[in-house]
């Protein structure tokens, strides 16, 4: 018995997410049909992070243990053979010890969300990018943003749904960017409450507008209640950039 850990890319648009469910295909569905297919076992996928219907992942890590030998290219290769027309893409297959988790053993994990910042429609970006058409200001929203970085409660940006223990998280990084058009939001911590990313983001986006300032950014953290947040931003823009073992 094996221990693989692969990294992925995908587009989220088909998909209800990572986890298998019953209402439409997952990202976890279509990769262990795919590892059958190709090795007639039955396998259970592990991931660093699950994400949401219509997030989209540069290097998601997940693992599995497979009885059938391979090699980390042969079945990088095979795997993206039996994965399409599916938008999932193996980009790495490594042999681990069995002591290596996806999840359990993971130190961090990055988003990046990208917004879209013009007039003109999105011709090319649709579903890939949030569009938001009135002006930004990218440097007021990175300077707000370190509000939020360090240790605090975020109740304010957790979904009414999220089943985490605690909202008490570690942001290690918040970081706004102006790159032409697009503006970029970089997040790293060890983990995230349930849309926390996207509820950042949304009221963030408060900010670039000149509707919020950092004042009520920080006085919206502190209520510990997600109404007194902006809104949530649209799954479109949000991309799952890595995890850090």
């Amino acid at each position: 018995m094996q221990r693989w850990k692969l990294t992925l890319e995908y587009d989220g648009r088909p998909f209800v997410g990572w986890q298998r469910q019953d209402n439409g295909p997952s990202v976890q569905q279509t990769l262990e049909e795919a590892i059958e297919r190709l090795s007639g076992e039955t396998v259970r996928v592990h991931t660093s992070g699950r994400t949401d219907a219509g997030v989209h992942a540069l290097g998601q890590v997940c693992h599995f243990d497979l009885d059938k030998p391979f090699t980390g290219l042969k079945l990088r290769d095979a795997l993206n053979f039996h994965l399409r027309p599916a938008p999932v893409a193996v980009l790495l297959a490594e042999a681990v010890p069995e002591e290596f988790h996806a999840r359990m053993t993971c130190l961090g994990r990055s988003y990046v969300f990208r917004i879209v910042n013009r007039r003109a429609p999105l011709a090319l970006e649709t579903g890939r990018a949030w569009h938001v058409m009135r002006p930004l200001d990218a440097e007021a929203m990175h300077a707000a943003a370190q509000v939020l970085v360090g240790r605090h409660d975020f109740t304010s940006f957790r979904a009414a749904l999220c089943q985490a223990n605690s909202p008490v998280k570690t942001l290690e990084r918040l970081a706004v960017e102006r790159v032409g058009d697009e503006v970029r939001v970089h997040a790293a911590a060890r983990s995230f409450l349930h849309h926390q990313v996207r509820n950042m983001v949304g009221t963030l986006e408060l900010v670039g507008a000149g509707k919020w300032s950092a004042d009520d950014l920080r006085r919206a953290l502190e209520a510990r209640n997600r109404s007194a947040a902006g809104p949530t931003a649209p799954p479109d823009g949000l991309y799952f950039v890595g995890a850090r073992y």
